[in-house]
């Protein structure tokens, strides 16, 4: 590894709300909280993913006198849930379509009108419970919201203690398990999210089982439009892979006896988590909370007029060093996507090299002159163990270095080598990637990882050759401003694509400005830098080397310059942002 930078990357990110201690932590305290004002109909709305039995196990050892309203009873019998979720899950292991239907069709019409009934009848404490709860009860004393980051869900799946929901499948196949809860669970989820906000007085945090922690939701609302008026992080998960790396062991200092670490996703709020800090003690939740609900502050009134309540930027970490080369693959154009999976957008991207070896290249484009059906062939015969694909002749293979920039619009093939550490950015629906060829491995689970040459030979844009990479692909840099002391260039992405970068190289202060649109930055040369108000309108943020960091659409102007150790050093960022002319 060539880094340099000592470790200080912060891996719990926590945003400071108040100095008041309104969070209410652990079961007793919380029923206490929950008893107080003697409520007769309680509401606790969940997400997938909440701990079911200890939630029930708890209510019922401290309502002893209550009666509990468990939504599993009503939801439809699995062999029919299945059948009604088929169109939108089909035969593949991976890929379905994008569910838009409500929460309630879960539900087994005839029960759910029982189980209202039986509601509407019972006298003194009663407690609806569980994923659909709401549905039960349109006045309850009491609303309070179980909320899950998603992230907690899939380690639940990968640990077998969860199936999908109303669902009996704990153990399935995790890609199946996923699959399920991406395109159907999840969006109906969201959708009651939404619809119930209003209605919430407290939001429960489960996602460690035995400390929870209840906040109030005048609180969540103060937190979460105080978010949106300064620079935050999210908090990173990392992931091992078949091809991992060791670069984030130590830029990151993460746990040196997993044997690699292959992903950082560090700006997904589908998948994040969000830190507020209320006094001494933080709440977690759902990155995705703040997408929803400070929509216009966070993203900005041209972004949500296009892509609506979704965050259209992911930055996140691939770590080959010391690993092996990514899978050959694809992404889908646009019209592709929308027929075949509900996606209005697809996963345009690029890569930008934070660290790289003296070995390390990318596979980019066609090979001028292959012929397209002779290449599938053989992709067909290397899948099926006949042959090993030789990627080196159908595809190009290029050298890169640290802070090299490599543009990939949907269509292009593509696949980062071995001994680099990429800076992946790219629009968010990163599950439409369609792997072609991945070297003859097997994935962590002793499978062989999926691949999808069907979509990927619909997908791959055959003209998109050695010519198109060379002049259109690699470090297509462009210098905007440059003075002695900072230097702004605009890196990418590709004129088809609808993310804008902007690199600035600094020794001095460099001033920014939203422009009412959504900003994310990485910190990718320098060991600290301070990101600061020109107006004193949110306190200084400190970013070290590799964070990735947000700046809200509503925060307009902000400077960063280099900070601690880094005084008198030249540091650099990449910004990211959606182009006002798409």
């Amino acid at each position: 590894m060539t880094n340099k930078y000592k470790s200080n990357y912060d891996k719990s990110p926590v945003v400071v709300i108040d100095e008041r201690e309104v969070i209410i932590s652990g079961w007793d305290r919380i029923i206490s909280k929950i008893k107080e004002d003697q409520p007769q109909k309680i509401v606790i709305e969940c997400y997938h993913g909440v701990a079911m039995n200890l939630l029930v196990a708890k209510l019922k050892l401290h309502f002893s006198e209550g009666i509990i309203f468990s939504t599993e009873r009503g939801f439809r019998k699995e062999t029919l849930m299945n059948e009604f979720l088929q169109p939108f899950l089909t035969e593949d292991r991976i890929f379905g379509r994008m569910y838009d239907l409500n929460l309630e069709v879960y539900f087994d019409a005839s029960e759910l009108n029982k189980m209202r009934k039986e509601w509407h009848q019972a006298k003194g404490v009663k407690i609806a419970i569980g994923v659909g709860a709401s549905l039960l009860c349109l006045d309850p004393d009491l609303f309070i919201y179980a909320d899950m980051p998603r992230w907690e869900i899939q380690k639940k799946f990968r640990k077998g203690i969860l199936g999908n929901v109303g669902s009996s499948n704990v153990g399935e196949d995790f890609f199946r398990l996923y699959k399920r809860a991406y395109f159907c669970d999840w969006r109906a989820c969201d959708r009651m999210k939404r619809g119930t906000f209003s209605s919430w007085d407290f939001i429960l945090d489960t996602t460690l089982d035995e400390k929870p922690k209840l906040l109030p939701v005048k609180n969540l609302v103060m937190g979460l439009e105080k978010c949106v008026q300064q620079p935050f992080r999210l908090v990173p998960f990392f992931d091992p892979g078949p091809w991992g790396g060791q670069w984030m062991k130590e830029v990151c200092d993460l746990d040196r006896s997993v044997s690699n670490y292959a992903w950082c996703f560090d700006c997904v709020p589908e998948e994040n988590s969000l830190l507020l800090k209320f006094g001494t003690e933080h709440i977690e939740i759902p990155a995705i909370n703040l997408v929803f609900f400070q929509s216009e502050k966070l993203l900005g009134t041209h972004v949500v007029n296009q892509f609506g309540k979704e965050f259209p930027i992911r930055f996140d970490f691939l770590d080959t060093m010391g690993g092996g080369n990514l899978s050959l693959q694809v992404h889908p154009l646009t019209g592709y996507i929308k027929k075949h999976f509900g996606m209005d957008y697809t996963q345009d991207e690029s890569y930008y090299f934070l660290d790289a070896g003296e070995d390390a290249h990318v596979y980019l484009g066609l090979r001028d002159g292959i012929d397209p059906t002779t290449m599938m062939a053989d992709l067909e015969n290397a899948q099926k163990g006949e042959m090993v694909f030789p990627a080196d002749k159908y595809v190009n293979k290029f050298s890169v270095k640290k802070h090299d920039h490599i543009l990939i619009p949907a269509g292009t093939i593509h696949c980062s080598g071995k001994n680099s550490m990429v800076l992946e950015i790219s629009a968010t629906p990163y599950i439409f990637t369609f792997k072609l060829w991945d070297w003859g491995r097997l994935g962590l689970d002793g499978l062989p990882r999926p691949i999808h040459l069907d979509h990927g030979r619909e997908a791959i844009q055959w003209d998109r050759n050695t010519h198109f990479a060379e002049n259109e692909l690699i470090n297509a840099i462009e210098i905007i401003n440059e003075s002695d002391e900072v230097k702004e260039e605009r890196t990418g992405l590709h004129a088809l694509e609808f993310i804008e970068t902007r690199r600035h190289w600094f020794s001095t202060k460099v001033s920014h400005h939203t422009e009412g649109n959504l900003n994310v930055l990485n910190l990718i040369q320098g060991n600290c830098a301070l990101v600061e108000s020109p107006t004193q309108s949110f306190e200084p943020f400190e970013v070290h080397f590799a964070e990735t960091f947000i700046i809200p659409a509503a925060v307009g102007p902000y400077v960063i310059s280099p900070s601690g150790d880094a005084i008198g050093s030249r540091c650099a960022t990449i910004k990211a942002y959606i182009r006002n002319n798409i």
